[in-house]
């Protein structure tokens, strides 16, 4: 790839769409991530909601709270997957020196990967709405439009984790591919996707309160029991979601220096 200093071309950015939709096209096997594992997500955490609901009448709102829960963290688990495998293509099919010798910029790399990924969240999300509303009578509309800038804080933090992601592939090679699905197991833990912070152990709770992500679910919670937006809430996890992004933009840049330097590009030719 070129340096960021180059002219930014929309042709590029398209050009990496394209490649990335073809083989989502004719590989059957990328559809997983779409079709069939947000199916049996909303399966799983609505049915457990569905079972407490009838155990305890006390306990009705357990399914709403877990179906918001599971299905906005999909924003996220697109968003992080689709650009981290989007990379990690590159790499099974030994295309990344290629790349490197393009006037493709890493920007417009970027940016390719993407808007390729929210298309794929914009297709996994139908998938999980129309499961969730036809299982169980649930939609995220109920949120309100409070549901736009939780959205947004999440796609960003996805994108920031996956470029986390591409760092450690850059430095420690395809080893490196089990951070792609164990981080997202890490923010599932310990962000509140179903439940307060002051429900998780506590050495884990100064964790939670770091992560922007834990803010955003905790609006959600909230709105769904009836209570106000609180936007102090996603303010604060929309102020987290930039120094996210920012410091992962930072971190990618310092690796792929020293991926340059040290000839790394080896271990993918």
């Amino acid at each position: 790839m070129s340096t960021m200093t180059s002219a930014f071309s929309p042709l590029r950015v398209r050009t990496v769409m394209r490649r990335h939709f073809y083989v989502l096209w004719r590989n059957p096997a990328r559809w997983f991530d779409i079709a069939v594992w947000p199916v049996f997500d909303v399966i799983l955490w609505g049915s457990l909601g569905a079972f407490v609901a009838q155990e305890n009448e006390a306990s009705r709102a357990a399914t709403p709270f877990l179906l918001a829960g599971i299905m906005l963290f999909h924003v996220l688990f697109q968003s992080q997957v689709g650009v981290a495998t989007g990379f990690m293509e590159e790499t099974w099919s030994r295309n990344l020196l290629n790349l490197m010798t393009t006037p493709l910029t890493e920007l417009e790399y970027a940016a390719g990967l993407a808007l390729f990924s929210f298309v794929k969240t914009i297709l996994a999300m139908a998938t999980v709405s129309l499961v969730a509303l036809g299982f169980y009578g649930f939609g995220l509309g109920s949120v309100g439009w409070s549901l736009v800038p939780v959205v947004a804080v999440l796609l960003v933090v996805g994108f920031a984790v996956a470029l986390c992601n591409i760092a450690l592939m850059l430095r420690f090679g395809q080893s490196a591919e089990i951070f792609t699905w164990g981080m997202n197991f890490l923010l599932l833990a310990v962000s509140g996707v179903f439940n307060p912070v002051s429900a998780l152990p506590g050495p884990m709770q100064p964790i939670a309160n770091v992560l922007p992500t834990t803010y955003v679910f905790d609006a959600t919670r909230r709105v769904l029991d009836g209570a106000s937006v609180p936007w102090s809430l996603i303010a604060r996890g929309a102020v987290g979601a930039v120094v996210a992004v920012l410091l992962a933009f930072w971190f990618v840049v310092r690796m792929l220096a020293t991926f340059r330097r040290r000839g790394f590009v080896t271990r993918f030719s």
